[in-house]
């Protein structure tokens, strides 16, 4: 894409920082450009079936695989596409945001493929953002090496993982860009700086562009994505179909178009992986009105709930019957510092990864390189030397409607102590994402924005239907508070509280507490008499 054929621009409303440049290039900001201009506006009129979509199940539309699509589910012949290079053996995937120690940890962790998050793993500043896209390039590049303050060298290996980005989800937007008055959809930011950069790159090295698909909530959703792909390659003359992408199914709706969206994707598809937290996330907030969708403590809903094991095997099974690969839920534990914590964590894990392989899944994921080889260990137990097990096409498996809604099977009150923890995770996982972190290590596990929100969805969720009385929260919202003072004395205490309060007690449940906190505390313009600061 040569200067003079551009003709979409978009503004940098950010202050400039160390090389920004190489990521910010006009031909790269066009790119971007073109694609917000052509699928911009369907993307604002996706958002807007969602709330439609969103109010017609609470009014009490049914929720049930779609009976328009019926003939893609029933036909026995169309396939994804093959395994591209790099993603035939995902046993073992890690993910982690994409900042520099983190990434040449991650690369060099025994893992086949590392996913860089700049979604749930990352707070979007505006030097996250494009110190993300730097650390990707750099690892390309294979000049990502680089030693601390304190003398620490971090060197890629020979044979590091195969990157596969996760773009921030479709409700987001990206507020440092504007293209048309508008903000450039975050998604579209994410993906058209990678894909501009290093897409040939990574074509070169022996792999191709791969991406991790976060938060659809239907077919016509993945549809969009499609779209994108096919007219991204034909910008920069890529071959069509050398994208590939796996879908996080992690919304209640999506889980009923398992196949359909398998089948829009399917020429650049690679499989579905099961978000389990996301997912939980998604119940309350698609149900949160209904008493008989009242979730326990969530240390309670385990993925042997029953409604858990309809959603995992289904998926398997919908993979496997159309050539995609299943990828198990996260692995968050951390292992601890003495041996008998260690041990306790590596077995949690290797019980969770056992069932995974078990029901067939071809690999899963851990967010610390300490989990790495349990993981392998598990999956090697099961394939051997095959990358996958695609054969066990687990036909034994028959779902309904009904078994993916059974979430009244393991109701019960939720405990002062779960009401507490819940409290204090969104409490500290909010100042450290105010303050430029989005992955945490918060009492053993590794958290990001999921475990965020399903923590504070639950609380209002138990808030209204007076399972919990108010007073209650506020008693342990202000114990937390002032123990999240104690801790860290550099924490925003106030905006982190008022950021609880807003999403977590409010009479209705903001559908994502980031787009509120984002545009409140993280976005920074160049220019502040622009009249948007």
């Amino acid at each position: 894409m040569s200067t003079r054929e551009l003709t979409h621009h978009v503004r940098v409303l950010a202050p400039s920082a160390d090389r920004h440049e190489e990521i910010l290039t006009p031909a790269a900001l066009d790119f971007v450009g073109r694609l917000a201009g052509e699928f911009g506006p369907r993307r604002l009129e996706l958002m807007k079936e969602r709330r439609r979509q969103a109010l017609r199940l609470a009014a009490g539309a049914p929720l049930d695989f779609p009976m328009v699509t019926s003939a893609v589910r029933a036909d026995p012949d169309w396939r994804v596409a093959p395994p591209a290079p790099g993603l035939t053996d995902r046993r073992v995937e890690i993910t982690g945001p994409p900042e520099r120690r983190m990434a040449v940890n991650a690369l060099n962790s025994g893992a086949d493929v590392w996913m860089a998050d700049f979604e749930d793993a990352t707070a979007p500043t505006w030097a996250n953002v494009v110190g993300g896209q730097l650390t990707l390039l750099d690892a390309i590049e294979r000049r990502i090496d680089f030693t601390t303050e304190g003398g620490r060298e971090y060197r890629l290996g020979a044979d590091p993982a195969t990157i596969v980005v996760r773009p921030r989800g479709w409700h987001l937007d990206e507020e440092h860009l504007e293209f048309d008055g508008r903000p450039v959809p975050a998604a579209l930011v994410d993906f058209g700086l990678y894909f501009f950069h290093c897409a040939q790159r990574q074509i070169d090295a022996g792999c191709g562009p791969y991406f991790y698909l976060p938060k659809l909530e239907n077919r016509y959703e993945a549809r969009l994505w499609n779209d994108i792909f096919v007219r991204a390659q034909e910008l920069l003359d890529i071959p069509r179909g050398t994208v590939r992408a796996t879908v996080l199914i992690e919304t209640i709706t999506a889980a009923f178009e398992m196949e359909e969206i398998l089948y829009e994707l399917r020429e650049h598809a690679a499989g579905l992986n099961a978000g389990r937290w996301d997912y939980l996330f998604s119940l309350i907030k698609t149900f949160g009105h209904r008493t008989d969708f009242l979730l326990p403590d969530r240390a309670k809903v385990t993925m042997t709930a029953p409604f858990m094991r309809a959603y995992t095997e289904l998926l398997v099974r919908t993979c496997h019957k159309r050539g995609a690969y299943a990828i198990g839920g996260m692995a968050a534990q951390v292992p601890g510092n003495g041996p008998e914590a260690r041990e306790a964590a590596l077995a949690k894990v290797r019980l969770d990864k056992e069932r995974e392989a078990e029901d067939g899944f071809d690999g899963s994921w851990v967010a610390h390189p300490g989990l790495v080889p349990v993981c392998r260990e598990v999956f090697d137990g099961v394939l051997g030397d095959r990358p996958h097990q695609l054969d066990r096409t687990r036909d034994d498996v028959a779902v309904t409607a009904a078994d993916l809604l059974s979430v009244r099977r393991i109701g019960g009150p939720p405990t002062e102590e779960g009401v507490r923890t819940n409290i204090a995770v969104a409490l500290r996982y909010f100042a450290a994402w105010l303050r430029g972190r989005g992955a945490v290590a918060l009492y053993g596990l590794m958290e990001d924005a999921a475990t965020a929100e399903i923590a504070r969805t639950q609380v209002w969720q138990w808030l209204r239907h007076r399972v919990v009385d108010r007073e209650t929260v506020l008693r342990l919202l202000d114990e937390e508070t002032a123990a999240l003072g104690a801790e860290y004395p550099f924490a925003p205490v106030d905006e982190v509280r008022a950021l609880f309060e807003r999403t977590a007690m409010a009479m209705e449940l903001p559908l994502f507490f980031t787009p509120d906190a984002y545009t409140r505390h993280l976005v920074r313009y160049a220019d502040r008499e622009n009249g948007r600061a």
